[in-house]
């Protein structure tokens, strides 16, 4: 029998974050739970009796690296302290998973990436539609050439969020967008590669008083087409309108909503009436949680059974140009 995976997690601010915890806890054959880390009291007061992190030992950052056998950590901070985090634990040694989207300070995020490179160290990043079943089927019908020559890809990522997570949003110059369309960039350059240009259009409704980027859209050009992504968090049922669209030169697919549940959308060129809606519903398997193949496929990779399929230099491509999305004019492609 292998030896489990001593895991810990830095940081309760990130949403995700007791989400990702009460995945590493359902399989206790594959993760042993060392404890926990908040150096901020006022995460530790909010979240540190949520039913994820019950009879967990909790830490300072320190005691948790120093773990004896620690091999992993789950950070998990609020967003703006994610890579100072992430950087602890790759100084310690340690494999990590790196809640999205990952700073604003790219010089930062390049070193944190070729220091754990340097250290044969796994760098996984929380983007959880990289493990969607329809997003996955996408991905490969694109790759096998079914769609043909890619012309346009639309993608949304909406939400109805309250004023005070609007306030919050001001934390980052990119706003709704910053984060919530890291997740629609990472699936556009998966399926199409890096575009040529990425023009911002960032926009603020003043919405309850709120002074915030919460109404984002980039457009993404290549040369056949565009990719438009939009982000906002006023949409009223924005979480049913959450979508992927790709359009090929032998066909379509359209995932809508991207999840919860999840609707997988095919049409193929047949020559017959344009005037018609020719779909046809794909079915999906079932999935037990929205992050369970994330954390196992993060466990193969701190075993050394699997290389992590996402590379440094796509990692930090893929800031780059959510920043240049956001209207990080003085980011470089």
């Amino acid at each position: 029998m292998k030896r489990k995976i001593k895991i810990g997690q830095l940081g309760m601010g990130h949403n995700h974050g007791a989400a990702k915890m009460e995945t590493v806890r359902k399989f206790p054959e594959l993760f042993e739970v060392v404890g926990i880390a908040e150096p901020n009291e006022k995460w530790l007061r909010q979240r540190g009796a949520l039913p994820a992190y019950a009879g967990l030992p909790v830490l300072d950052a320190g005691e948790l690296l120093a773990t004896p056998g620690l091999d992993a950590v789950l950070v998990e901070t609020d967003v703006p302290e994610l890579l100072k985090a992430a950087q602890m634990c790759i100084d310690a040694g340690k494999h990590i998973h790196l809640d999205k989207p990952a700073g604003q300070d790219i010089a930062a995020y390049a070193r944190l990436l070729s220091d754990a490179e340097a250290g044969h160290l796994t760098v996984q990043l929380g983007y959880m539609y990289r493990y969607n079943p329809a997003v996955q089927y996408c991905l490969a019908k694109v790759k096998d050439g079914t769609l043909g020559e890619l012309f346009a890809v639309d993608a949304v990522m909406s939400t109805e969020h309250p004023a005070e997570y609007r306030r919050w949003l001001r934390n980052f110059q990119g706003g709704t967008l910053y984060i919530f369309g890291c997740h629609l960039i990472d699936l556009v350059l998966s399926l199409w590669g890096m575009p040529e240009s990425i023009t911002a259009y960032q926009k603020k409704t003043f919405f309850d008083s709120v002074d915030v980027y919460d109404n984002g859209f980039a457009v993404l050009n290549y040369r056949q087409g565009v990719a438009t992504v939009r982000a906002s968090s006023v949409e009223v049922n924005g979480f049913g309108r959450r979508q992927l669209v790709v359009c090929g030169s032998k066909g379509s697919i359209e995932i809508k909503p991207l999840e919860r549940p999840t609707v997988l959308c095919l049409t193929l060129k047949d020559y017959s009436s344009p005037y018609c809606d020719k779909k046809k519903i794909i079915p999906l398997p079932e999935t037990a949680g929205r992050y369970d193949e994330m954390m196992l496929d993060f466990a193969k990779m701190v075993r050394g059974e699997r290389k992590n399929p996402y590379s440094s230099a796509y990692e930090l491509t893929l800031q780059k140009a959510i920043l240049k999305a956001c209207g990080f004019s003085e980011i470089d492609l």
